[in-house]
């Protein structure tokens, strides 16, 4: 928050009225020095004086009585170096110099201009002369600084750069300032930003420019101790904006320039403007505060990797072949042709890649590890006619030394891969998910490894992130029947042998409208959410059909537009079917999209949907432009609740990904903390029944820039943010001096080769009642030949 004393303002003429008079004289001037024009010049020199003598009229006349300040209002921009080279600092300053400290420099420091300008223009600047200095030297109350008003990006003559990069950082220009003038007491009196002239009343972009802004000074208040002591937005109502004409906004109120009575009506940046004036800043939010306490027992803490590193290459022990050893000449080993060996049985230790994996797994300190198997390895052809065999055994070795580690292994059936969709080629040659034949295939598919691999894997999802944003409603409809159908082939005959569990894991980042008093916005979010999440899962885990929303909104595009989207019909079996084919609600989540209804930038707007998309340039965000809204979690979690009930939920994958640095694993490791405690905020503050959490991923090698190891030269590298995820799952959560000690019962070891004796419980009682068979009569034999024995001697 800001001091008691910060003064808040809306700017609306073009004159600037602080407590007295200011003027905006610089920012009004055309500064363009390449073309040499001498009158510009002194045009500045008779500004300056012209300020001075006004400054000093009310220094000797009026302030006694007025008690008021009085300075000049100056416009700037802010400039950062291409490279971070002396020469081009340098440059930076002197672009600087030739905008603000024309000005300001004579007024806040000596009297002069700066060395700059005057080694650079010599005989075009004036002199003034020692009596005018001494005279003009500190003729300002205060700094009045306006910024981004004027001098915006484009309108800052190309020259004035300096071949330097223009940059909208208030924070660092104040800092600037307080630094190069002797750190003044600064009012800003004028900041804002527009937006296209076409944008109505719901105006996020500029609240978010506006966010940023203010956020800027308060930092710079804060952190950097600039004495800032005021902010002024421009403007009141939107106007006639120079060159731009009424090509854009910038007012609080809009204003339609085509109406004879001109009418204000408030936009949305109003009511942003007036809640920030009431609350005096940004003060912290209850709700956003992290929380102490823990997760439940049996809480699944996992990791992600798509796909694993799989390594068949065989060991030298599973070679048949004989070799003897050339001591003399090559000293190298020569096969010796036509002799073999026995060939020995394959076993799971002769995979070294599996060994180091586990390893490092058991680092982590997890209980679960995620990854996708592959269906196009697995079944090149699509069908049981050529397997894999090699492939599969590897996958049943990991999941069994898993199980030893104590590690739990989730496995999905299907990953969507940009190249043929993760599918056999067959399949992907000919419509992959268009085709319906697709369906019966990965059931098929789906059949075989749970045959091979179920007596391993307890805990199955069918289709990991299917790609909504890619996929046609005819393959949409396809797949969530090639789901069912696998689900239910589990349920009947795997389930009660097997004794596992199986779902779908959909991909579901939370969206929230951008303007949040916009009722138009929040309808457009609830819509995309219905696109994006409810398309897949309302059909399963609601009533068997898609979302009305979506049904509603197709309709009314194919009826208006050129558009014919359809979407399918499932006939009442295929509801049944389909509707409660879960046994829990796994979701992928990794960041939250604003979204809005009017169109301001035409290359992020959906016209498909009529959205769109807005950036909060005041939240963190990855190199990829990711943006970290811990928050965004719980509201998705509390929303698969009220819209599902209370079905068990586990966030399948949530990660961010760096920049092979640890300045941005640092970031990791805040979006880690910050994500898990939004998690455990929604388990115990909003009773959604959380039972699990994975991070995504496992390492660089297969997850480039998103994993917890990175993979340099062949080796594997824990980073800071692996030991910080260890510490969470060691604390179970984040445990604080009144947290309830949770005694957990330990658990114990899974045996793999346990499965065989468990799933044939008739065979080991007839082998025990055959043992104690055999074990009674050895005694009666052994009892009776003894006895026998005694009566002979």
């Amino acid at each position: 928050m800001f001091y008691n004393l910060f003064a808040v303002c809306i700017c609306f003429t073009v004159g600037k009225i602080v407590a007295s008079v200011c003027f905006d004289l610089a920012s009004r001037i055309d500064i363009k020095w390449s073309r040499g024009e001498q009158g510009q010049t002194c045009s500045c020199w008779s500004h300056v004086l012209a300020h001075a003598k006004v400054w000093h009229l009310y220094n000797d006349h009026f302030r006694p009585t007025q008690k008021g300040k009085v300075s000049i209002a100056l416009s700037s921009h802010w400039i950062k170096p291409q490279r971070m080279t002396e020469k081009n600092i340098k440059e930076c300053q002197k672009s600087l110099d030739f905008v603000l400290g024309w000005f300001a420099k004579p007024i806040f420091i000596d009297g002069d201009y700066p060395e700059s300008m005057r080694s650079n223009l010599s005989s075009l600047l004036p002199e003034f002369s020692e009596v005018e200095k001494k005279y003009i030297k500190g003729t300002a109350d205060f700094f009045a600084l306006s910024f981004g008003a004027t001098l915006s990006f484009q309108l800052l003559d190309s020259h004035m750069k300096f071949q330097q990069l223009e940059s909208i950082s208030l924070r660092q220009l104040l800092y600037w300032i307080s630094s190069e003038y002797n750190n003044p007491q600064i009012f800003i009196v004028e900041n804002s930003w527009f937006v296209s002239g076409s944008t109505k009343r719901d105006d996020a972009k500029y609240i978010y420019y506006l966010k940023k802004f203010i956020m800027e000074t308060l930092k710079a208040i804060r952190y950097d101790g600039v004495n800032v002591f005021g902010y002024t937005v421009w403007s009141l109502l939107d106007g006639f904006e120079w060159h731009r004409g009424y090509s854009i906004r910038r007012g609080l109120f809009y204003v339609d320039f085509q109406s004879h009575d001109k009418k204000l009506i408030p936009k949305s940046s109003v009511l942003f403007y007036q809640k920030l004036i009431e609350k005096n800043g940004f003060p912290p939010l209850p709700e956003n505060q992290p929380i102490e306490g823990i997760f439940p027992c049996g809480f699944a803490w996992g990791i992600v990797d798509n796909y694993i590193q799989v390594d068949t290459t065989p060991t030298q022990f599973l070679d048949s072949n004989v070799y003897v050893w050339d001591v003399h000449q090559t000293k190298k080993l020569i096969k010796v042709d036509g002799v073999f060996t026995s060939r020995r049985k394959r076993h799971c230790v002769d995979f070294a890649a599996i060994r180091l994996q586990i390893s490092l797994l058991q680092e982590m300190h997890v209980t679960h590890f995620h990854f996708s198997l592959k269906w196009s390895l697995i079944l090149p052809l699509g069908n049981l006619s050529l397997v894999n065999h090699t492939l599969v055994h590897y996958y049943q070795c990991f999941a069994s030394e898993l199980l030893r580690a104590n590690i739990t292994p989730v496995v999905a059936l299907w990953q969507p891969m940009p190249e043929n969709q993760e599918l056999p080629v067959s399949l992907a040659k000919y419509g992959a998910w268009e085709n319906p034949e697709t369906v019966q295939a990965f059931v098929e598919y789906a059949k075989f490894c749970f045959m091979s691999l179920g007596g391993h894997v307890k805990f199955w999802i069918t289709m990991n992130e299917p790609p909504v944003k890619n996929l046609t409603y005819t393959a949409g409809h396809n797949l969530l029947k090639a789901h069912a159908k696998a689900w239910h082939l589990y349920d009947k005959e795997f389930r009660r042998s097997q004794k596992g569990k199986i779902s779908i894991a959909l991909q579901a980042d939370w969206v929230e409208p951008a303007c949040p008093f916009s009722r138009n916005d929040q309808e457009v979010a609830d819509r995309i959410l219905e696109f994006d999440i409810g398309w897949l899962a309302e059909p399963i885990f609601g009533n068997g059909d898609y979302p009305q929303v979506m049904r509603a909104w197709l309709h009314r595009r194919n009826s208006v537009d050129l558009y014919n989207f359809h979407l399918p019909y499932f006939s009442e079996d295929e509801k049944k079917l389909i509707r409660g084919s879960f046994d829990f609600f796994a979701l992928s989540h990794y960041t939250t999209t604003l979204v809005g209804w009017e169109k301001e930038d035409a290359l992020k707007y959906d016209h498909y949907l009529e959205v769109q998309m807005i950036n909060d340039i005041t939240w963190l965000h990855s190199p990829s432009r990711a943006a970290v809204v811990p928050w965004g979690l719980r509201k998705l979690l509390k929303w698969v609740k009220s819209k599902y009930g209370d079905v068990p939920i586990y966030v399948m994958a949530n990660g961010i990904d760096d920049g092979h640095n640890m300045v941005h694993d640092k970031l990791r490791v805040y979006y880690i903390e910050n994500y898990i405690n939004e998690a455990l905020k929604a388990y115990t503050l909003d009773n959604v029944n959380l039972q699990g959490y994975f991070v995504y991923s496992f390492n660089d090698r297969t997850a480039p820039k998103y994993g917890l190891y990175s993979y340099v030269a062949n080796q594997y590298e824990p980073k800071p943010s692996m030991k910080h995820y260890r510490e969470i799952i060691d604390n179970n959560g984040f445990p604080g001096p009144e947290t309830p000690e949770l005694l957990c019962p330990e658990e114990i070891a899974s045996c793999p080769e346990c499965h065989f004796f468990r799933t044939r419980k008739s065979l080991l009682a007839f082998i025990s009642f055959i043992f104690v068979a055999f074990i009674v009569t050895i005694f009666f034999i052994i009892y009776y030949s003894k006895k026998v024995e005694r009566r002979y001697k």
